[in-house]
C-alpha cells in the first residue's frame, strides 16, 4: 500500500481547528552581545528544543520530516532545495523524498495568487534523521549564525499523531489530536510554556 502524506493544514496560528497545541519558549535572557556561535543564549535554545524533541519521539517512531519552501518567482531552482535534507540523512534516504507543489501557505499575503509552496516530505524512523543539527540550523536563522535554514520545518509523528515545529530561536509549537496525547509534555515541561499563551493552554489541560 502506498504511503500518503497526512492531509494536515500546516499553517499558523498556534491553535488549529483540528488540534490541541502547546507553545514552548526556547530562547530566554537574550543579550545584544550574544552575536557569536555557541553563546549561552543559543546553547539554551538548542538544549530546550532537543530535550522536547527527544521526550516526544521514541527512537522507533515513524515520522514525516516536512520542509516547506516558498517560491515567490518562477525561476527558483527547486532541485537546489533538495540540499535542505542531505546533511541530515544518509544519501540512500533521499530517494524516498516526495515533492508537492501546493498553493502558497499564507494566502492572505498573496492576493493575486501567484506564489507557490514546494513541500518536501521524507518518511523515516526518528533514529534515521539527524534532528539535532537541523534544529540548530532552525534556531540560528534570525541570529546571523551558521548553519541556518529559513524554511518552515515540521516533524510529524505518525505513531503519536503529533506535529513538532520549531519556528526560530524564540520557541516551538507542539500540536496533537487530543490533550491526552501530549499531557505528559504539558506536565513535564510546564515551566517552559510561553507566558502569553499559557491561559489558553491551561484551559485545554485543566
Amino acid at each position: 500500500m502506498q504511503e500518503t502524506f497526512p492531509n494536515l493544514e500546516l499553517r499558523p496560528p498556534l491553535f488549529y481547528s483540528w488540534s490541541i497545541g502547546i507553545r514552548f519558549e526556547l530562547g530566554v535572557e537574550w543579550k545584544r552581545e550574544y552575536d557569536y556561535p555557541n553563546n549561552p543564549y543559543v546553547l539554551g535554545c538548542y538544549k530546550r528544543a532537543n530535550t522536547l524533541f527527544e521526550a516526544l519521539h521514541s527512537p522507533t517512531d515513524d515520522i514525516f520530516v516536512v520542509i516547506d519552501v516558498n517560491d515567490f518567482d518562477k525561476s527558483k531552482t527547486i532541485k537546489r532545495e533538495l540540499n535542505n535534507f542531505s546533511p541530515y540523512v544518509e544519501k540512500s534516504f533521499l530517494y524516498r523524498l516526495k515533492h508537492q507543489m501546493i498553493p502558497y501557505i499564507f494566502p492572505e499575503d498573496d492576493e493575486e495568487g501567484t506564489y507557490r509552496t514546494h513541500r518536501f516530505t521524507l518518511k523515516c524512523k526518528t533514529t534515521d534523521f539527524k534532528f539535532q543539527p537541523l534544529i540548530k540550523a532552525i534556531c540560528n536563522q534570525d541570529l546571523g549564525l551558521k548553519p541556518s535554514i529559513y524554511h518552515r520545518v515540521y516533524f510529524i509523528n505518525i505513531n503519536k499523531k503529533t506535529i513538532f515545529h520549531v519556528y526560530d530561536d524564540r520557541g516551538c509549537d507542539l500540536l496533537a489530536t487530543s490533550p491526552e496525547t501530549i499531557r505528559d509534555m504539558y506536565e513535564l515541561f510546564n515551566e517552559w510554556i510561553l507566558v502569553y499563551d499559557r491561559p489558553e493552554i491551561d484551559k485545554v489541560f485543566n
